[in-house]
């Protein structure tokens, strides 16, 4: 793996490895997630609900391993986000098992490109 240099963060000017983020950044960033997950409904408001639930676990059963890594998956997916559609929440054939790694990675990234 390639050495990569400390670099100095703009904000306070502390010295902090390739990768990483200052203490004042990291405090930034959990702000902003605080605020976000104070304005978004709560999960049984956007459709997760009991019946989500045992369709999500029995989804899993079936389809245990991430369709990206093969890891062990924690996380049933959708396909195509829902986007509130009731109808798409639903449709177990729009369920993929994910690992909690390249949901929050992977899957993140595939979503936001245009």
């Amino acid at each position: 793996m390639p050495f990569k240099p400390p670099r100095i963060r703009p904000c306070c000017g502390e010295i902090v490895p390739a990768g990483e983020l200052c203490a004042c950044q990291r405090r930034r960033l959990l702000e902003r997630h605080r605020r976000h997950d104070a304005r978004r409904p709560s999960a049984w408001r956007r459709g997760y609900d009991r019946e989500h639930r045992i369709a999500r676990m029995h989804h899993l059963a079936q389809h245990p391993n991430c369709v990206m890594c093969s890891e062990p998956a924690t996380i049933a997916d959708h396909v195509v986000a829902h986007r509130g559609d009731r109808a798409l929440l639903r449709d177990a054939s729009n369920l993929q098992s994910l690992c909690a790694t390249c949901h929050s990675s992977i899957k993140q990234r595939l979503e936001c490109q245009p």
